[in-house]
């Protein structure tokens, strides 16, 4: 199922937040959206989760205006995870993972509530804390079973908005290989995240985003350029290539000097 973004724009209090947003998503790829603070990148997830309707443009799911998606109807095409991994009860970890098969009650898919709970909590690595409150977790063992929410769903749209922001290097790259996957085996995945070199080092495209448009989009090697992120980030940076993926280094020193890209291989 793709998400086609067909001239969005999002105004609110007079901002324009998105601006003129153009671009469609297919399964079989992984798509990272990067770019500065404030560029817009959560707005737009949010608007590709049916979440939050643009003030101009639309967005088709499947050739069929999301606008017209019942909730339920939404819950089953796509799932999402937020920046903030709040509950306000102390649900166990393995009550929150199982709250993704929500949707499925009631349907034959219901037979596999336990066995996607089950593989979803496998996948990062979280079985010790089942039995664990949620409120309890660290803010990596949170993200990691919101992850496993996710990914319990199954379903053919995946939006994740920063999960790897709290997590440590292991966990960052077990999260974003299983993203990989799921895009690899037909699904639509979205991930949202600061770290260039992390997103370069998995994602099939990356879009960059600066002030609510998208700047580029392609391949890794092709969208970040020194020359580009400069300007985007508004920050000097140099970008390394190490067995053939880019590594984005920021310069400590903010000279102003021509960026560099140089091949770096060990």
């Amino acid at each position: 199922m793709s998400i086609e973004v067909h001239g969005v724009s999002v105004v609110i209090e007079g901002r324009a937040i998105l601006d003129d947003v153009t671009l469609t998503l297919v399964p079989g790829e992984l798509v990272v959206v990067v770019g500065p603070n404030g560029a817009g990148k959560s707005t737009l997830l949010g608007v590709l989760a049916g979440d939050l309707e643009p003030t101009t443009g639309q967005v088709l799911l499947g050739g069929a205006p999301i606008v017209d998606r019942k909730p339920l109807a939404l819950a089953r095409e796509r799932a999402v995870q937020t920046q903030e991994q709040h509950l306000a009860f102390g649900f166990r970890v393995i009550d929150v993972v199982r709250m993704g098969r929500t949707p499925w009650a009631g349907t034959d898919a219901e037979d596999r509530d336990d066995q996607a709970v089950a593989e979803a909590i496998a996948r990062v690595d979280i079985e010790r804390f089942n039995d664990r409150s949620f409120p309890t977790l660290s803010g990596g063992e949170k993200a990691r079973t919101g992850f496993a929410r996710v990914t319990a769903q199954e379903t053919q749209i995946v939006l994740l908005d920063e999960p790897t922001a709290a997590l440590d290097i292991k966990y960052q790259h077990r999260v974003l290989r299983e993203a990989r996957r799921l895009a690899h085996t037909g699904h639509a995945v979205v991930v949202v995240l600061h770290d260039l070199t992390l997103a370069a080092a998995h994602a099939d495209k990356i879009c960059v985003m600066a002030t609510g448009r998208i700047a580029a989009s392609g391949p890794p090697a092709q969208v970040l350029t020194s020359e580009r992120l400069t300007a985007v980030y508004d920050h000097p940076v140099d970008v390394l290539v190490h067995n053939g993926v880019p590594v984005v280094i920021p310069r400590h020193d903010e000279s102003t000097g021509k960026p560099a890209r140089t091949n770096w291989t060990s």
